[in-house]
């Protein structure tokens, strides 16, 4: 039976990187994993996921993708396509980005075509606080696992911290885009003592 995953870690643990090896996993066996990302993600190129890593992929937008949720459901051979190809899979990064509601809609695919949705995304924003559509998530998911990555001290890192002329951010709107030169994961310890890293001698 298909499940509806919510998979999630901090900043830098390679979501994307895994998201896009799951999407190469499906198609070297001939199968077609529909993948997307919110539109609130325009970090990189338009209609693409990259990852730290160098690894990238042609992405279509959650709206779209739900807006044609006029896709074509075959019921003489249970199959749902999209763009004339049937969907094994539907793949989402930055799914902290989707809202309630995309979550649910999401869902349908699950219960009622028996499709795979896999979303990829930050759990909490930089104050600790979960975003609306991880919260959604961490609320329906069949299955939630968590992809780990680690602190500067070498614990399991959490906490997406966000900080500016080498000092932690504590104040200020919930999205905010960046990378490295905006965002660190940190240990709960060390976001709350505020040591954004190792201290040099």
């Amino acid at each position: 039976m298909a499940k509806l995953y919510f998979r999630y870690g901090a900043m830098g643990s390679s979501k994307s990187a895994n998201i896009l090896m799951v999407r190469y996993n499906y198609e070297e066996r001939g199968q077609y994993a529909v993948l997307l990302k919110p539109r609130t993600d325009n970090r990189d190129r338009e209609n693409e996921i990259c990852s730290r890593m160098g690894l990238s992929a042609p992405a279509g937008y959650v709206d779209e993708f739900l807006k044609e949720i006029s896709g074509v459901w075959a019921k003489e051979s249970g199959e749902y396509c999209y763009h004339g190809k049937e969907v094994n899979a539907i793949l989402v990064d930055e799914a902290q980005f989707l809202s309630p509601d995309e979550v649910d809609t999401l869902s349908d695919f699950v219960d009622f075509y028996n499709i795979p949705v896999l979303c990829y995304g930050l759990r909490t924003d930089f104050l600790n606080h979960l975003f609306p559509g991880s919260r959604r998530l961490m609320e329906i998911a069949d299955v939630i696992e968590e992809v780990p990555t680690v602190c500067w001290c070498g614990k399991r890192a959490q906490c997406n911290t966000r900080y500016a002329d080498g000092k932690i951010v504590r104040e200020g709107a919930q999205i905010m885009l960046g990378s490295n030169e905006s965002y660190v994961a940190l240990c709960r310890k060390h976001y709350k003592e505020g040591k954004l890293w190792r201290q040099k001698h």
